[in-house]
């Protein structure tokens, strides 16, 4: 062996040392906040004592009643379409934004950025509250839409899946807009400037070129839109008055309500086990894309 071979592999190993020593503390703060709290979620899932997430013996009696009760399908079903309508409508309103602040080489570029993302410094409840303002039936719309005489009685905008989605759409969309300008390193203004050369039109240009090499960073602010939205739980309830049930509020709903604590434990794997087919369908998206 080499003189130079072994300071090379002891170099390596240190190097290698170190990082183990630097990822220590991320380690220990993960299995603390994360690993740890779901260890104890998945063991009061299967709790045969329904005031206790440890008492009893093991059973499965929990996930029979969230996986065959028809109530639950339901809520579930209501928890997925409600994600979806949200992160494709914070998408489309959010990526010309992005796009833009992307683009532009304003003096006031950082200025308008900042005010893209200023509503995250308010609270979800505040905003939530705003929207029962606006869409009430004596809100802003509708008391608008009367003093017009476009309508008689008030347009139900609130109380409702409707409500839920257009306060959902705007208090998300600053985590589309951060979510997209991350991503859309990918875009070279020469390719542009090339296609346009060879007689490209502005359209084509942006279907062939821009779209497509802004994609990843479209998907990964559908991805943080989505799991942020089947995960709410506060404007749904107050915007859904009641009527709106998903996953986050009947978690809520048997936790404190009823006291059903592994019940509501498993209620809460299964929007796990949500979040993680998104993912996985996500990362095979960006795999496809980036191919």
């Amino acid at each position: 062996m080499s003189a130079t071979g072994a300071p090379a592999r002891q170099v390596t190993g240190s190097t290698r040392f170190m990082l183990l020593i630097l990822l220590v503390p991320g380690l220990l703060a993960l299995m603390t906040t994360f690993l740890l709290p779901m260890t104890w979620l998945a063991r009061a899932s299967f709790s045969t004592s329904s005031m206790s997430a440890f008492g009893g013996g093991l059973t499965l009696e929990h996930y029979r009643a969230a996986l065959t009760d028809p109530f639950y399908w339901k809520v579930a079903m209501n928890t997925l379409w409600l994600g979806v309508t949200v992160s494709f409508f914070a998408v489309i309103l959010s990526y010309p934004i992005a796009l833009f602040l992307t683009r532009s080489t304003s003096r006031w570029r950082g200025v308008l950025t900042a005010l893209a993302v200023a509503p995250l410094l308010t609270s979800a409840v505040v905003r939530t509250y705003g929207w029962m303002v606006i869409l009430g039936d004596r809100g802003v719309i509708n008391s608008t839409l009367q003093a017009l005489s476009l309508t008689a009685d008030p347009v139900r905008l609130s109380n409702n899946t409707l409500g839920a989605t257009i306060a959902l759409v705007e208090i998300l969309m600053p985590y589309a807009i951060l979510a997209m300008l991350a991503g859309f390193g990918r875009l070279n203004p020469q390719l542009e400037e090339a296609a346009s050369m060879l007689g490209a039109s502005k359209l084509r240009v942006f279907w062939r070129i821009i779209l497509p090499l802004s994609l990843p960073g479209v998907l990964t602010g559908a991805l943080l839109v989505f799991v942020l939205a089947i995960s709410a739980f506060v404007t749904p309830r107050l915007m859904g008055g009641g009527r709106v049930f998903v996953l986050g509020t009947e978690v809520f709903q048997e936790a404190t309500v009823t006291l059903n604590w592994p019940l509501a434990a498993a209620l809460s794997v299964v929007l796990l086990a949500l979040f993680s087919s998104v993912i996985v369908i996500y990362q095979r998206a960006l795999r496809r894309l980036e191919a």
